[in-house]
């Protein structure tokens, strides 16, 4: 007899954390029950308390010493001269303020991207999705009336949150500290607290306003109306684009998000893979991206599962470019969604140098990294690496927190990753690392752009001026006019600064296209000048007996040097049908009673 429950098939256990089975409402129960209260309060301290309160010392530390230091040198200049203490002062006052600004600034984007653009995100995407339920599919011009007003309502309604913010925590706020206080630095903590408060509450307001006119005023997205025609001359590059792999580390393993409702194990990745090196055979491939979400959780065994699974396919391998994803960075516990790390865990940093081992070892002599303080590129990821090797496999099998920080200033440094285009007018790369610095698995999935790597596309760009680019990255910049199923889809993905990483992109719109994944569905269209190209997932995007896809795109770069996209090439990944029975090699558990012992 077949097994009444097929080990294969999973059961309720698998679907703990899976937003494809549960709603958001019970995972947030869940989360509730479970979460360490203690480890909470610590996270939001030092993420969210220590920022603020650094944030509103600034100005009382700032006046006390701008007082004492001019009472001091009004007192001096009837002694000595003027000039000597005036000399002594700016130099003094330099190299405090450069330190206390960098501090300042730490604080403030580090609340920036907790606080104030996740709760804009949150309220303009929740109007949009409950008004658009009401609109037909086709209806693109009610689709882009209403992401035009809901941009404005939750800027406005965000704003008058922030105002009433303000007004509660003005009376406790003070702005102008004295030289005895910084003796008792206690007496500070209320008004620093008050005054933090107010500073982000008044930036928020004005930015959530800010935002929500500049997403107003930006054309809504629209799905490509035709492709490119085949250019009679010019260079032409075949494209396979893959995303969200989730490979995992055991036979039958279960994906976090689809629980039982995805495909078990790696067996469809490695369908997918060898239908890949077939269709290279046939025509060759120049370029497999793969936008992120390699690994389900970020686990060793994940890795190398993978890496064992590229092994068999040399060709593909010699191809490869990839980007992280948040699976592959921010899943602090596959099994528990309350569970979240401490700023001084090492797991965190552990996850990040995992991937970065691993696309090192894929592209690691490939792609160049930016010099920032040259302005230009520099030299390849292996050789950025090389003079910190000895430190990641130390930290790898310490977990030394003395090393977390400046190996976290590594992964920073690296990205954005670029392929430098064959010739001056050819097509080059630029992989970026979309995930938002997160330490809570409910919250994995949030990504942002930093502005360092926003510079680093400005860097590379300027030097190859005639070049086209495609543009890699994991999270999606904006909604796409695709009525979304469930709320947790469009909040839960969000690139909280795609607005402002999209209203950048515009001004290079013309040259180049934007590639990602991350929201497990296919979509090609434009939002703006921008071109942009969704990739679904050949492993997620459908149950086991059911057919997923990929496609291969055709780009091609014509004799007026203007970036054209083809008709993409559809790749059906077929399911398996499982019969649990066969599955095992038996039709009884039952022994025969003929059968001797």
């Amino acid at each position: 007899m077949k097994p009444p429950i097929d080990p294969r098939r999973g059961d309720i256990e698998d679907d703990r954390s899976s937003t494809k089975r549960r709603s958001l409402l019970a995972i947030t129960g869940s989360l509730l029950a479970e979460i360490s209260l203690t480890k909470l309060v610590l996270a939001w301290i030092s993420l969210i308390g220590v920022p603020a309160l650094l944030l509103g010392l600034a100005p009382l530390v700032a006046s006390a010493w701008l007082t004492t230091t001019a009472s001091s040198a009004m007192a001096a200049i009837e002694e000595i001269s003027s000039a000597a203490i005036l000399l002594l002062a700016v130099a003094i006052g330099m190299l405090v303020s450069r330190s206390l600004f960098r501090l300042i600034e730490r604080s403030f984007w580090t609340l920036n991207s907790l606080t104030v653009q996740p709760a804009y995100v949150f309220w303009r995407e929740a109007l949009r999705h409950a008004a658009g339920r009401g609109f037909a599919p086709g209806a693109t011009w009610a689709q882009a009336a209403l992401g035009t007003a809901t941009a404005v309502m939750a800027g406005a309604a965000v704003g008058a949150v922030a105002l009433g913010i303000i007004l509660l925590a003005w009376p406790a706020s003070r702005w102008i500290g004295r030289a005895s206080e910084l003796a008792a630095p206690l007496h500070l903590l209320v008004p620093a607290l008050a005054n933090g408060i107010v500073l982000v509450a008044a930036y928020f307001a004005g930015a959530a306003l800010v935002w929500g006119i500049a997403d107003a005023a930006m054309a809504q997205p629209r799905d490509l109306a035709e492709f490119d025609a085949s250019p009679e001359d010019g260079r032409v590059w075949r494209v396979a684009h893959l995303s969200d792999l989730h490979f995992v580390g055991e036979r039958f393993g279960w994906r976090i998000e689809s629980g039982r409702s995805g495909p078990q194990g790696n067996e469809r990745a490695r369908h997918a893979l060898a239908q890949l090196d077939a269709l290279h055979a046939e025509k060759a491939l120049d370029l497999v991206l793969v936008s992120g979400d390699l690994t389900d959780a970020g686990r060793s065994a994940e890795w190398a599962e993978l890496l064992d699974m590229l092994a068999l396919h040399p060709r593909l391998a010699e191809r490869i470019l990839v980007v992280p994803g948040n699976h592959d960075v921010n899943i602090v516990d596959r099994a528990n969604p309350a569970r979240l790390d401490l700023p001084t865990s090492p797991g965190k940093r552990l996850r990040q140098l995992r991937a970065l081992s691993t696309i090192a070892a894929l592209q690691g002599d490939r792609v160049r990294v930016i010099d920032h303080a040259a302005r230009r590129l520099g030299g390849s990821l292996a050789e950025a690496l090389a003079p910190r090797l000895d430190a990641i496999a130390r930290f790898a099998d310490t977990g030394a927190f003395r090393l977390s920080a400046t190996l976290g200033k590594l992964w920073d440094d690296v990205f954005p990753m670029v392929v430098t285009p064959e010739v001056e007018t050819g097509l080059g790369i630029i992989l970026l690392n979309s995930n938002a610095e997160t330490h809570f698995s409910f919250t994995n999935a949030l990504g942002m752009v930093s502005f360092a790597q926003a510079r680093g596309i400005d860097i590379a760009v300027a030097q190859y001026p005639r070049a086209r680019w495609l543009v890699v990255l994991h999270h999606h910049l904006v909604e796409y006019p695709n009525r979304a199923v469930a709320f947790s889809e469009r909040i839960g993905t969000a690139l909280i600064n795609g607005s402002w990483f999209g209203r950048r992109l515009q001004g290079l719109a013309d040259r180049i296209i934007v590639m990602h994944g991350h929201r497990h569905v296919d979509w090609i269209g434009r939002w703006g000048g921008l071109l942009i190209v969704s990739a679904p997932s050949p492993v997620m995007g459908a149950m086991n007996e059911l057919t997923s896809r990929f496609y291969v795109h055709t780009i091609a770069i014509g004799a007026d040097e203007r970036l054209k996209l083809l008709t993409p090439q559809r790749i059906d990944v077929a399911g398996e049908q499982n019969d649990a029975g066969a599955a095992y090699g038996f039709t009884s558990l039952a022994k025969d009673a003929s059968t001797p012992a």
